[in-house]
């Protein structure tokens, strides 16, 4: 290989290291009444955790301190508050805390409430909260906290559900649910808090016998006003539309984009912020509610992951004049800055700057099901290159053309890496998307299959030397390959996987188990043919190559118990194989265990990748 990031002469820390210890921050989120006081997330401490700045005086002040981080918190409409959920080491069961934004003393938010794990959560302006929660006993339920008084339950349903917003004046209440029993398609309804009684409907699956989902994008912002912003795919793909429902009117919006497109509203409630998404990048756009007119608004190229159009307190109400665009952007190349659409840099944390890495390639693949994607990053130099096919979890997700520090890892070390947004993946067409249900995994895994004979026909992979890798979702179809695809793979890096399915089921927490009755067709007890088919311990008999498995023992979205029943399988086969077990949930927020994480499979790799051959024939061992 070209070069050697970890052995460097003058001792430094390696690149591959420090894009991961740079400090790095979300995008922050202000509050509705108060925006100059804000809330985002940072690791500049070495583990991510809450921070609150008061943008009017410039102070910054560590909101959270955690051993194993923390990530989910808002702020109230005032900004006096900020809520923030506290979990045991990353199993994502706990409560709500709140304190006061300029410091003090952490209290339990809801008194009355038992811990659950989250189902969302809203703030109204007179300090009523209206709490989601889901726990294996009650399946989704929903409380209504008033200043002074005890939680109400004004929701109850054994499906998956959540809380999706509060209208400005506190009087409606929308949640997303999946009553029908199609946990990937979700309806509304709206509601009064107080009582939960209805207000309107909307449910374009129509009772789950049409694949259509809906999802809440906000309320407007304004006192009085009352439209919701949701997003649809009733034209194949993500679209906003404004719904009124007390009139049960909907106000289509023409948006002439290819791809997903998502909004939120600007302050003034006249326009929209879009988010557009199309083939694998991103960027922003303003449309104007009343002529139906869309501008662009001027991004780098590469994935907007994050954007908001702030109103700038002092400023003249109402209009851009009052508003700032601010997002969060990378690209591959180039790691992730908060910028303004004005130009300058909102927030940039101090220390280490991450280096770059090299740009994304694209791949079009024809395969089973239709032109698959792919992005493709590889090291200076001719191949063909050891590759790594890093799979991404979900499995509704996409990988995009934005800054990852794990792939440009690989590369650094000398590693072509293919990442295949599968079928299954989001940005490419509710179709698309939905294709993978009842063969699960093995879809997915006809997709990666086509790109990596591409992979190696094209030049790019040494098919001796192909690695197989993911976490979650792609930590299980890593698992799923090893033992579908024993001939394909040199080695699996497998992190947080599903490896025995029906075991996942019983123990993960409710939600996915929703999610995977939607998937297969049912339970295993009403379907297990299809857990079967689709779970990696069916296939482990024939997985010949070295596997790595990481796996958090706190995990509620991949249990623990099952990952070890895999493992005992590989120990009774002597197939060659390295466990590592770590003291959180569903992967850490600490930099350190990051690394340490990557640097053990990385390690993996080297020491048992095949040698290769070169042109004298004298063997040389992976770089």
């Amino acid at each position: 290989m070209t070069q050697n990031t970890d052995a460097k002469a003058d001792g430094e820390i390696p690149d591959w290291e420090k894009r991961f210890r740079a400090p790095r921050v979300s995008l922050p989120e202000w509050a509705e009444d108060a925006p100059d006081r804000s809330l985002y997330i940072s690791n500049v401490t070495g583990t991510f955790e809450l921070y609150a700045w008061d943008r009017a005086t410039d102070e910054h002040r560590q909101a959270t301190d955690r051993p194993n981080g923390t990530t989910d918190g808002t702020l109230s409409p005032d900004g006096e508050e900020i809520w923030w959920f506290d979990d045991t080491d990353g199993d994502e069961f706990g409560v709500w805390k709140r304190q006061p934004f300029k410091g003090g003393e952490d209290e339990v938010a809801v008194p009355g409430l038992g811990p659950s794990f989250p189902a969302g959560l809203a703030i109204g302006r007179d300090g009523t909260a209206v709490v989601g929660r889901s726990t294996d006993e009650d399946g989704t339920t929903i409380h209504l906290a008033r200043p002074g008084k005890e939680p109400a339950e004004i929701y109850r349903h054994r499906e998956s559900a959540g809380v999706g917003g509060l209208s400005h004046d506190g009087t409606l209440l929308v949640i997303e649910h999946t009553e029908h029993g199609d946990a990937m398609h979700s309806a509304l309804r709206v509601v009064r808090p107080d009582d939960g009684s209805t207000v309107a409907e909307l449910d374009d699956s129509e009772g789950g016998t049409k694949e259509l989902g809906l999802t809440v994008l906000g309320f407007a912002p304004g006192a009085g006003d009352q439209r919701l912003l949701i997003a649809h795919q009733r034209r194949g793909r993500w679209e906003p539309v404004v719904w009124e429902p007390l009139t049960g009117t909907t106000t289509d919006l023409a948006i002439d984009l290819p791809g997903d497109v998502s909004a939120d509203w600007y302050p003034d409630g006249e326009a929209l912020l879009i988010a557009h998404s199309h083939q694998a990048r991103s960027d922003l756009w303003r449309y104007e509610i009343a002529t139906g007119t869309l501008s662009r608004i001027e991004t780098p190229p590469g994935s907007v992951s994050d954007a908001t159009a702030r109103p700038v307190p002092g400023s003249r109400a109402g209009g851009t004049e009052g508003t700032a665009v601010e997002y969060l952007w990378s690209s591959a190349a180039q790691p992730p800055r908060v910028r303004s659409a004005d130009g300058t840099v909102v927030l940039d944390p101090p220390g280490m700057q991450a280096p770059p890495s090299v740009p994304v390639e694209d791949a079009w693949v024809e395969g089973p099901g239709g032109t698959i994607h792919a992005l493709v990053q590889k090291p200076a130099g001719e191949g063909p290159f050891p590759t790594v096919f890093d799979v991404h979890g979900g499995p509704t997700w996409h990988d995009s053309d934005a800054f990852a520090g794990q792939p440009a890892a690989w590369v650094d070390h000398g590693f072509a890496v293919v990442r295949v947004n599968y079928r299954g993946s989001t940005g490419y067409g509710r179709e698309w998307t939905d294709a993978l249900k009842h063969r699960v995994g093995l879809i997915e895994l006809e997709d990666i299959a086509a790109v990596r004979e591409w992979a190696v026909s094209s030049g790019l992979a040494d098919p001796e030397r192909l690695v197989l890798g993911g976490g979650s979702w792609g930590g299980y179809l890593t698992l799923l390959g090893m033992g579908t695809q024993p001939d394909a793979w040199a080695l699996g890096l497998a992190a947080v996987p599903v490896a025995d399915y029906v075991t996942a089921y019983h123990d993960e927490m409710e939600a996915l188990k929703s999610l995977d009755r939607t998937l297969l067709g049912g339970s295993p007890e009403e379907v297990p043919e299809r857990f079967e088919a689709s779970s990696p311990i069916t296939y482990v008999d024939r997985v010949r190559a070295p596997v790595y498995i990481s796996a958090g023992v706190n995990d509620p979205r991949c249990p623990i118990r099952q990952v070890e029943n895999y493992v005992r399988r590989l120990e009774e086969r002597g197939v060659p194989h390295e466990v590592y077990r770590y003291d959180a949930g569903h992967g850490s927020l600490v930099v350190e265990e990051r690394i340490k994480q990557l640097r053990l499979e990385i390690d993996f790799a080297l020491r048992h990748l095949p040698a290769r051959e070169d042109r004298q024939g004298r063997g040389r061992a992976p770089e």
